[in-house]
């Protein structure tokens, strides 16, 4: 049963979800109850640590013996989730003692890393729905039960995520602290990247640190050889540069699009379109500084994309532009830390002609 609550993003409503701990949590209340009772329910009820109550519907139920076993849907509502969809699986046995025992089969991954929230080898299972689990099988049952999360394509929907990255492999996470998806929620991005910076940190040291804005930046940089780990921070350099810096990290290179490390290297640390949009301006100030005719700047300043200002800069002799820029992103990450001193390297390419070398 899809999930009728909202929260308002930009102005518009969009639809709350259920984690993949919720759903582990529900299918596993349901086998329980299977077993106990020898009925099929169609739907059963969780409580969340949001305070909010789910009712979710269970799905290709079956009882053999002392085993049973369910799925729930997931559901990420309006959140751009590759779980969205799939089915999450639970089964369960009875014990002879009253302890639960909660383990992952297949296409739940397992920690190969240390750091994050369990040791290396246990399933990735959180510690949230895990006790989400034990709390709603006791409230029907005191029995003990070895139950059994597992997701049959999981393995599969693993690569989308960024799993392997933070120390997880051969499937996805059940995860979950409020057992709510709130769509496009800022903070969980940002606790990921902060994940992956202690996950290359644990591998790599604490070195160089490779900043990319997404899957082309990282191409990129691993194409150029570069040293260090390599960590996705999609928009958010400020939080991710001052993460990383606080960390310890010996020093520091960004590989990113004109696009949006224009917007970079006038100071904006936040480049998503929604919070800034600054490229001609940025363009149009470096332009300035070279005492560049009126008449350029006013062309510049009608571009309608970061590209397009660069081809008009390069055709009018001003390739250096970028060399500029990176150079005026470079100073400001310093600014930004307040360490004048701190090694950072900003490399900007285009998609229609690389990274200029001149």
């Amino acid at each position: 049963m899809k999930l009728d609550m909202y929260v308002i993003k930009d102005g518009k409503p969009l639809r709350c979800g259920y984690t993949t701990g919720s759903c582990a949590t529900a299918a596993t209340k349901a086998a329980v109850l299977m077993l106990e009772t020898g009925e099929i329910p169609n739907y059963v009820e969780i409580d969340t640590p949001a305070g909010v109550r789910l009712k979710l519907e269970i799905n290709n139920p079956k009882i053999r013996g002392n085993k049973a076993s369910c799925s729930v849907i997931k559901d990420g509502g309006d959140d751009p989730d590759v779980t969205d969809g799939m089915a999450i699986y639970a089964q369960v046995e009875k014990r002879e003692d009253e302890e639960i025992v909660i383990d992952g089969g297949i296409g739940i991954g397992r920690i190969n890393r240390k750091g994050l929230f369990g040791e290396i080898g246990e399933v990735a299972i959180n510690p949230v729905p895990k006790e989400m689990i034990k709390k709603e099988i006791r409230k029907v049952s005191t029995n003990g039960y070895n139950v059994l999360i597992y997701a049959p394509n999981g393995e599969e929907i693993s690569k989308k995520t960024y799993n392997e990255n933070i120390g997880i492999k051969g499937g996805i996470s059940i995860i979950g602290t409020k057992g709510i998806v709130y769509p496009m929620s800022q903070e969980a991005l940002i606790k990921t990247i902060y994940m992956e910076v202690d996950a290359i940190e644990d591998r790599y040291g604490k070195e160089n640190i490779i900043l990319v804005p997404g899957n082309y930046g990282e191409k990129l940089a691993k194409s150029l050889d570069l040293k260090g780990g390599i960590v996705k921070i999609s928009n958010f350099i400020g939080d991710s540069i001052l993460y990383i810096y606080n960390k310890g990290f010996k020093s520091m290179t960004l590989v990113g699009h004109i696009g949006k490390f224009a917007k970079l290297s006038i100071g904006i640390f936040n480049t998503h379109s929604n919070i800034s949009d600054a490229r001609m301006e940025a363009f149009v100030y470096y332009l300035s500084l070279k005492g560049v005719p009126k008449s350029l700047l006013e062309k510049i300043n009608n571009c309608l994309t970061a590209e397009e200002g660069l081809n008009l800069c390069i055709e009018a002799g001003y390739e250096n532009i970028i060399k500029d820029m990176e150079k005026g992103a470079e100073e400001r990450i310093k600014r930004y830390l307040k360490d004048e001193d701190y090694p950072v390297k900003v490399i900007i390419y285009s998609m229609e002609r690389g990274v200029y070398m001149g």
